[in-house]
């Protein structure tokens, strides 16, 4: 539409002084602001102070013209005094001039003096009904400037007329603050009443399209640029740049700056940042090149912005040499500057370098501080971060919302808990916690100190959950051992938030804990129909579903989609070794080494373990002596313990001891730990006593090791010691999850805990178990007591493997078709009594059933089990 006037003509705008809602106006984000005009009773105003200046009662005010005197005091920048003797004009019956008005504004304006403003606005109202253009506008700004959109909006709506200032101070009030479709609104409305933007008007609109993002009004008000013949101008085409960059359109930005007569140093950074900022980093960084060919010299801001894109890009031989050009322009000694590179050593692994540039700081602001506690997070220095930070909190500086979140991410690596629940307590006092990034953190520090219902209580909170919350949660759960509920969540995901591949990951691991198959394959499906199915390490994640949940024959077929990746490998090489096949384990390595896929450190404990299990002593010690030989792999602790394992389990328990005495490193708890086991299953109880001590003074809170101490000592008939254990364990606060199993019929999971009886088939399951219990008894009366939960057994195998896999089967017996195998995954070890009853059940029903305990699978057919009766707690 045609703009004719560079005035306002007098708008009536309804207006309610009275109305409360308007106080709320500046702090709310979600304010549709076409109601404004719309609806009067919308217009919520701040109540004016009850001030006269036209009362007479004071005697301490100066004769001369108080008009001068104010002036006077605002040409000193005298506010103060200024607003005492204004509330002390009201004895005089004098009258305050407009320009005297517009001087105490602008005062406060500069000063940023929020209550002065008021006391000023106060008086104003109360001797004048409607605003001038000059005082209007002075007031506009003031109120812009200082946040207050609610008292600006008030003004606007009490002046006689409005030019083009009015509107563009109001427009960019709006959009400073974030309300970009309210501003957009705004734009519209003063085209509409006839107002023609101005130089300044675009930029700050094409700014509000560019927040959003809205490309197609961005489009449009480029239409209006041309309309009103601003497309010559250089700071209009600069903001125009900088709409397409940040709407993702980056050719019409470089078509835009190519066809530019004239450019600035703000056309340069505006193009160049935009490349970075769409991961366009090489095509950013030969447009920085050929800047200084122009005749233009990089900026600060140049520099911070090409010195990002060299960490994104781990350039660190670019990054030494923008070092090198830095330290040699004026405006090396900026904080800004130094933070950048602070950000750039700590992204390519040189945190030494930037100790060096961040002691050199002489004034570090908090972004200086964040910057080095983030670099120490993420190059897995989590003391030293958490000890920054305590020098941070010495010199006064308070943190942000990044820095709370990076420090929280330390004390999540190192375990503080205290001092997390002390920087939440510091975020909640600072308002940080309104903030997403501090609220997933917190998530994630619960769930990993175990205190996932605190990590819920804290998720809950979050009113706009992005999908790293949902992400944060779902694994929380998932490494708290509450994988069902951690499935519940991801369908409620779905509802709101479409999942990335990290929280498909997590699912996944979540599904593969509790064999939840029909699930898993769901997660698969949705992979495929979405081409994610090579999204970083999301197609190892389906491969190790399916070897979990002993699904070999798909997890055949993806292995056959990436044989180039060594983690596939692994993980194929793990699943034999958790089912005891050490010769498919053996011929799978030596297909990978004819594949000239490298084999890593993984690789031979996965291959160490096959051996193990399956008795294949020479071979295990072939291995070993080929990893630095041959492989060029030196092996550590773990590759130990699976050799102790592997000599333990094959009787040769005192060669496993002399293998420990003559290692070169110091022996761990997981390597007295497979001795200690040898030593059960062959009822060693000297040495295994020695590895008892062993064990207890390297590793008290490990919850495994109690375990199998206390199987230990139950089986060598010492249930003092066994008394003793549980006690250090309660002093401890050790605890052992209750037995848990889980079975997948007909798409749906159910779980059995110990001693379940809430389940609606409880009736049925136990019926069904003591008629098995019987037909034991009549079958092998002499060992009717293996078969049944007797007290002995109760007195440990209660504790350690709960027989609550016995009801999980009991159930798929009951809802599933005859011959239909079963499969069970159960959280704890499974007990010798639950062994022998579930080989006995295989073999009066002639069904297969597979039992995935805490150590590995059990197959049990016709009687028989793949373990070859050794992996279980108990007699061997």
């Amino acid at each position: 539409m045609a703009a004719v006037s560079a005035k306002t003509p007098t708008i009536s705008l309804p207006l309610d002084p009275q109305n409360p809602q308007f106080s709320k106006l500046h702090s709310s984000k979600s304010l549709n602001f076409s109601h404004i005009f719309q609806k009067s009773h919308l217009f919520s105003l701040k109540k004016p102070h009850q001030n006269s200046i036209l009362s007479s009662s004071s005697t301490s005010t100066p004769t001369t013209d108080p008009n001068s005197h104010l002036i006077q005091l605002c040409f000193h920048s005298q506010l103060e005094q200024a607003i005492v003797f204004l509330k002390s004009i009201k004895d005089l019956h004098g009258t305050i001039e407009e320009d005297t008005f517009v001087s105490l504004a602008r005062l406060c304006e500069f000063k940023r003096a929020s209550n002065e403003a008021c006391e000023v606005f106060s008086c104003i109202l109360n001797c004048m009904t409607q605003l001038s253009l000059r005082l209007g506008n002075a007031l506009l700004s003031m109120f812009v400037r200082l946040g207050n959109l609610g008292d600006a909006w008030y003004v606007f709506g009490k002046m006689e007329e409005r030019d083009v200032f009015s509107w563009n101070v109001l427009i960019g009030g709006y959009a400073k603050n974030g309300y970009f479709d309210e501003a957009l609104d705004l734009y519209q409305r003063m085209l509409w009443v006839g107002i023609r933007p101005d130089v300044y008007t675009f930029p700050c609109v094409l700014r509000t399209c560019g927040g959003l993002p809205d490309w197609r009004m961005g489009r449009e008000i480029h239409a209006h640029v041309i309309r009103f013949s601003y497309d010559s101008e250089i700071d209009v085409v600069n903001a125009l740049i900088t709409m397409y960059v940040k709407c993702g359109d980056v050719y019409s930005a470089r078509v835009l700056f190519d066809g530019m007569s004239k450019r600035d140093r703000i056309s340069w950074n505006a193009m160049i940042s935009g490349y970075f900022e769409n991961g366009e980093f090489l095509e950013g960084l030969v447009l920085f090149s050929s800047m200084r060919e122009f005749g233009f010299f990089p900026d600060l801001m140049t520099m911070t912005s090409v010195i990002s894109a060299c960490e994104a890009l781990g350039d660190e031989r670019l990054g030494r040499a923008l070092h090198g050009y830095v330290s040699r322009m004026e405006f090396y000694s900026d904080v800004s500057a130094h933070n950048s590179l602070i950000q750039l050593y700590s992204a390519i692994g040189s945190w030494e370098e930037a100790e060096k540039i961040f002691d050199r700081i002489q004034s570090k602001d908090v972004v200086s501080w964040t910057a080095m506690i983030s670099g120490y997070e993420s190059n897995g220095f989590p003391e030293k971060a958490v000890m920054t930070y305590k020098m941070m909190e010495l010199e006064g500086v308070m943190p942000d919302e990044i820095t709370i979140a990076s420090v929280l991410s330390a004390c999540t690596s190192l375990g503080l808990l205290e001092m997390g629940v002390k920087l939440q307590h510091l975020a909640e006092r600072r308002g940080l916690i309104a903030y997403v990034i501090v609220s997933n953190t917190l998530i994630d520090l619960y769930s990993k100190c175990n205190c996932i219902d605190k990590a819920l209580e804290i998720f809950h909170r979050i009113p706009d959950k992005n999908v790293i919350s949902w992400t944060s949660i779902i694994l929380g759960l998932r490494i708290n051992n509450r994988s069902l509920e951690a499935l519940i969540f991801f369908r409620e995901m779905k509802r709101h938030q479409d999942p990335n591949s990290v929280t498909l990951m997590s699912v996944l691991s979540a599904c593969s804990r509790i064999g939840a198959l029909m699930c898993g394959k769901e997660i698969h499906a949705y992979v495929l129909r979405n081409g994610m199915e090579f999204h970083g390490f999301l197609p190892n994640a389906l491969l190790d579903f399916y070897v979990r949940c002993g699904r070999m024959a798909p997890a055949l077929n993806l292995f056959n989609t990436q044989k180039e990746d060594v983690t596939a490998w692994n993980i194929l090489l793990t699943g034999y070794a958790q089912r005891g096949q050490g010769a498919l384990a053996i011929e799978l390595f030596d297909g990978m080494i004819s594949s000239r896929v490298k084999p890593d450190e993984i690789t031979f404990i996965s291959l160490l373990r096959a051996c193990s299990r399956s008795g294949l002593v020479t071979e295990g010690l072939d291995y070993l002596n080929s990893m630095e030989s041959k492989y060029c792999i030196v092996p550590n602790l773990k590759h130990y313990a699976c050799v102790v394992d592997l000599l333990g389990r094959a009787g040769l328990v005192e060669d496993a001891y002399d293998f420990i005495l003559s290692l070169p490193v110091k022996p761990d708890s997981a390597i007295w730990g497979a001795l200690l086991n040898s030593c059960r299953i062959h009822r060693q109880v000297e040495l295994g006593e020695l590895a008892a001590r062993h064990i207890l003074e390297t590793d008290e809170r490990g919850v495994g090791y109690y375990v199998l101490l206390c199987n230990f000592y139950s089986d060598n008939g010492r249930w003092d010691e066994v008394v003793r254990l549980r006690k250090i364990m309660i002093e401890k606060g050790l605890t052992i999850d209750p037995g848990c199993s889980w079975i997948e019929v007909k798409g749906n999971v159910h779980a059995f805990l110990s001693g379940d009886n809430l389940h609606p088939q409880s009736k049925e399951i136990n019926a069904v178990l003591e008629g098995f219990y019987e037909k034991m008894k009549a079958a092998h009366p002499s060992k009717s007591e293996r078969y049944t939960v007797n007290e002995v057994n109760d007195s440990k195998a209660e504790i350690f493997c709960g027989h609550s896999e016995r009801l999980a089967i009991a159930f798929g017996l009951i809802n599933t078709a005859p011959g239909t195998p079963i499969w069970v995954t159960k959280n704890l070890y499974m007990c010798k009594s639950c062994h022998d009853t579930i080989k006995f059940i295989s073999e009066v029903v002639r069904r297969e059933i597979a039992v995935r305990d805490t150590e590995q699978f059990h197959h049990f057919k016709d009687g028989r089990c793949t373990c070859g009766d050794e992996n279980y707690l108990g007699e061997t």
